[in-house]
C-alpha cells in the first residue's frame, strides 16, 4: 500500500504531490509556484502579496451567495530534519512517504505534514465539484515554521471572508 491508496483519496493525492515539492522554510517558490499552477488549471482566480502568501478564491455554488465567506488557512514551508545517517537535500529531494501500519511516515525524514496536510485538504476542497458551499478563500501563507512571516506580514486586503479556520493544530 502507498499513501495514494489511501481514503479519501483526493486529500492523500494532494498530500503525496506536496510531498513531492522541496518546500523549506523562507525557500517556498516550488509550492508557491505550484499552488499557482493549480488555481490556473481549476479556473480560480488567484492572488499573492508582496511576501508569498497566496489567495485562491472559489466562487459560491448557485443558491449559497448570501452565506458568509470561509477562510481556509494552512502554511506552506515545513520542519526539514532528517536522521543523522540519512543524506536528504530539503532544497531539492522530495519526501519519501511509507505507510506503517496505521501511521503516515518519511523515510529519515520530517514527514512535512504540519502543515502538508492542510494544504491537502484545502486543495481537495477548491478541486472538489460535489460540495454545496459559500464564497470559499483558501491562504496559504509562508514560513510560518521560523518566524511566522506570512501571517504578520499578510495583506489584509487579499481577504474578504469574516470566518477562518486554520488547519494547522496539534490538537
Amino acid at each position: 500500500m502507498t499513501i495514494t491508496d489511501l481514503q479519501p483519496s483526493a486529500i492523500w493525492n494532494y498530500f503525496y504531490q506536496i510531498t513531492q515539492i522541496p518546500r523549506p522554510s523562507k525557500k517556498e517558490e516550488k509550492i508557491l509556484a505550484y499552488l499557482l499552477d493549480f488555481a490556473r488549471e481549476h479556473g480560480l482566480e488567484a492572488k499573492q502579496d508582496k511576501v508569498g502568501n497566496i489567495v485562491i478564491t472559489k466562487p459560491a455554488t448557485p443558491g449559497k451567495e448570501n452565506i458568509p465567506t470561509v477562510i481556509l488557512q494552512s502554511h506552506v514551508d515545513m520542519v526539514c530534519e532528517k536522521n543523522s545517517d540519512v543524506t536528504h537535500d530539503f532544497d531539492n529531494n522530495p519526501i519519501e512517504t511509507i505507510i506503517d501500519g496505521d501511521w503516515i511516515k518519511a523515510n529519515g525524514t520530517t514527514l512535512g505534514a504540519d502543515n502538508g496536510i492542510g494544504v491537502a485538504a484545502q486543495l481537495a476542497v477548491l478541486a472538489a465539484d460535489d460540495i454545496s458551499h459559500g464564497k470559499i478563500e483558501a491562504l496559504f501563507t509562508v514560513d510560518e515554521e521560523t518566524g511566522l512571516t506570512g501571517a504578520n506580514s499578510l495583506d489584509k486586503n487579499l481577504l474578504t471572508g469574516s470566518i477562518l479556520l486554520n488547519l494547522d493544530t496539534e490538537e
